[in-house]
């Protein structure tokens, strides 16, 4: 028996909102900046984040 995908009336207006609105991309000075805070507090995980995040705000059209 197979599932069907029902998206919740909350998701579908999420999306409508996210797609109109069009989102700043941030200084990558202040991703570097939160990328060297997140290695002097030993978060792996903050670090990686804000390195993908470099990334995207460098070349906008990687992860696209």
């Amino acid at each position: 028996m197979s599932r069907s995908y029902i998206p919740r009336p909350t998701e579908r207006a999420a999306l409508a909102a996210a797609a109109r609105s069009a989102r700043p991309t941030p200084d990558p000075h202040l991703i570097f900046a939160d990328m060297v805070t997140a290695h002097r507090a030993d978060d792996q995980h903050g670090v990686n984040l804000c390195a993908h995040r470099l990334v995207r705000a460098a070349e906008p059209g990687v992860g696209e």
